[in-house]
Parts: structure tokens; C-alpha cells; sequence
């Protein structure tokens, strides 16, 4: 497994893990086979795990707490606090400096670790300035029970003012093929200032794989449904986005989610991908795209299939919308 370091020294695997899905957000999901998943990701040097309080909420970190039993050392394990308060339900989000300590202090719990390796803000709270927030996340780190600051979804200005009061090792936002916004600011922001990129949903929460051809491919209980981008003519065209990704993969003799990871490698080595997945099977197949080498001719061509600004509709529904960037 190939490596790379977020920030001033969080070395970790170059492709992580996102767990939500084992949980959260995508019905189906069997514990068995989500620990499964797992054990044959750390088989494969995934060792970035990514969760999250919110998930479930709670579950997701107990269920990966249980798997880390007896080899929590193999693992760089990341959470989350905030994106709702855990406490009061009428915060979200929740970025109070008396929240934090309490709600690491959970999570520690939860997964049945000492010390969290990176802990993120999951999402801004814009009634608290985030100097208050990340001042009080670096007592934890003071503390030792945790080695390394992240932010989720925080726009450049405000990432600019939690690193000038604690080394933030890494942003994770949305990044793939369909969401590129980043590229004008944040990423910009984040190299200057030496910060590393999580990219979660680097497959389009599944799209990109072409695997799903009908929004009727979902469940009723899917969340995705609510999702601007799988309803309608958004879903329409979005396919047809696909489908050119695809064409390419089919012409380099790999698979279109295999190519979509591929590009989001390539973007550079500050970035790492945590595609999520409750298949054995897909972590042989998401790995296998670290050995998918694009070339500059490759490149320029997904930029003219996938080019900034090519999905069609808003990544989260309308309410959410307001917490991006933040």
C-alpha cells in the first residue's frame, strides 16, 4: 500500500475507508459483512478509517470500535464531533468549546480507544467563531486523546483562522468528478497553507461506478433519494456524465469507479480518498486503482468530460446547502 502524510506529519494509507455507510444514510447494510469489510481493507493496508458521532448516530463508531479490537495500532482512525449536538438536538451544529471535550470523551467511549488520531469539526457553527472551536480542540490534543486537528466542509477564510490558532492537518470535503468547487479556493487555500485533503464521496456516493442506471435502483429508504442529484432530469443528465466516464475506463480496461478514483489520486499526493463501501469485494477493486496510471493526454480528456461545474444539480438538498463551506 502506497502512503502519504496530511499536513505537518499524519502519515496514513493513500486510499482510506469511509464507514457511514455501514450504518448511516444507505439501508441494507448487514454487520457481518460491514466487519468484513474491514478486516479486508487493513488486509489490503487501508489503515485510514473514517467515521463520524452523527452516524446513526452512534453506531457507526461502535461498530468500527469493535473491529479495531486487538489491532487499534494498524489503524489511523478519524471521527467526528458537531455536525448535530449528541446533547441537544436543537444545535446543528455544534462547535460550543464546553460541546467538545464531552463529545471527544463520547466518541473515545464509543470506539473503546484512548487517544483519536485525527479529529474533525464535522460542520462549522456559524454561531460560534471557529477560534473558540478549534481552541478548544487543541486541548484535547494537549491532553493526548487526540494527535491531529481536521475540518470538515469549512470554507478558506475559516480554515485560514482555526490554522492560525492550531496546526490543522487536514480539511475533508466532497471531491470527485462531479464536485469540483474546491479547486477555486479551498484547495488552493489548503496548499499554501500545507493542509492535507480527505476527499469523501470521491465516487459520486455511488454514481460514478455506473452501476446505477434508475433512481428505481434505490431503496425507498435510501437517502440518496433526497438527493438533488439523483432526482429527475438532474439524474438524466448526471447519467449521461457517467456514461462518457465510463467509455474511457472501457478504453483503459478498468472499471468507471476504478478511473474516478484513479483521478482524484492523481490530483496530487496531499489528497487521499476514503471511498465508502460494505462489500469485501469493493475494497480489492477500489484498491486496484492505485496501480490505474492517467496520463496527461487522460487527463486533459476527463477534464473536457468532467469538467468543473458538469454535475447537475446541488450536491446535498437545499437545507444542508447552507452548512458547506462554512
Amino acid at each position: 500500500m502506497k502512503t502519504t502524510t496530511l499536513g505537518q506529519g499524519l502519515s496514513t494509507s493513500a486510499l482510506g475507508l469511509g464507514c457511514m455507510g455501514m450504518t448511516f444514510a444507505y439501508p441494507g447494510a448487514e454487520e457481518r459483512a460491514s466487519l468484513a469489510t474491514i478486516d479486508r481493507a487493513l488486509e489490503c493496508g487501508v489503515t485510514f478509517l473514517d467515521t463520524a458521532d452523527i452516524y446513526g448516530p452512534e453506531t457507526n463508531e461502535r461498530l468500527v470500535g469493535r473491529a479495531l479490537r486487538g489491532r487499534r495500532e494498524q489503524v489511523v482512525l478519524a471521527t467526528k464531533f458537531g455536525g448535530r449536538s449528541l446533547e441537544d438536538p436543537r444545535r446543528a451544529p455544534d462547535g460550543r468549546p464546553e460541546y467538545v471535550p464531552r463529545a471527544c470523551d463520547a466518541s473515545l467511549r464509543r470506539l473503546g480507544v484512548d487517544v483519536i488520531d485525527l479529529y474533525y469539526q464535522h460542520r462549522v457553527d456559524p454561531q460560534v467563531p471557529i477560534e473558540e472551536t478549534v481552541g478548544a480542540m487543541a486541548e484535547l490534543v494537549e491532553a493526548g486523546k487526540v494527535r491531529w486537528l481536521g475540518l470538515s466542509e469549512a470554507g478558506a477564510a475559516t480554515i485560514r483562522r482555526g490554522h492560525a490558532v492550531h496546526p490543522i492537518a487536514a480539511v475533508q470535503t466532497e471531491y470527485s468528478l462531479w464536485t469540483r468547487d474546491l479547486e477555486v479556493e479551498i484547495l488552493p487555500t489548503l496548499r499554501e497553507l500545507g493542509i492535507g485533503l480527505v476527499a469523501y464521496s470521491p465516487l459520486g456516493r455511488g454514481f460514478l461506478t455506473g452501476t446505477i442506471r434508475s433512481p428505481e435502483d434505490l431503496a425507498e429508504n435510501d437517502w440518496r433519494r433526497n438527493n438533488p442529484r439523483f432526482q429527475g432530469e438532474n439524474f438524466t443528465r448526471n447519467l449521461e456524465l457517467v456514461d462518457r466516464v465510463r467509455a474511457l475506463a472501457d478504453r483503459k480496461g478498468v472499471t468507471a469507479g476504478q478511473l474516478a478514483l484513479a483521478w482524484a489520486l492523481a490530483r496530487g499526493p496531499d489528497i487521499v480518498p476514503i471511498p465508502g463501501t460494505t462489500r469485501p469485494e469493493r475494497i480489492d477493486e477500489n484498491v486496484a486503482a492505485l496501480d490505474v496510471t492517467l496520463t496527461a493526454e487522460d487527463l486533459h480528456t476527463i477534464d473536457e468530460l468532467a469538467p468543473l461545474g458538469a454535475a447537475a444539480g446541488d450536491r446535498y438538498p437545499s437545507p444542508m446547502m447552507g452548512l458547506l463551506n462554512g
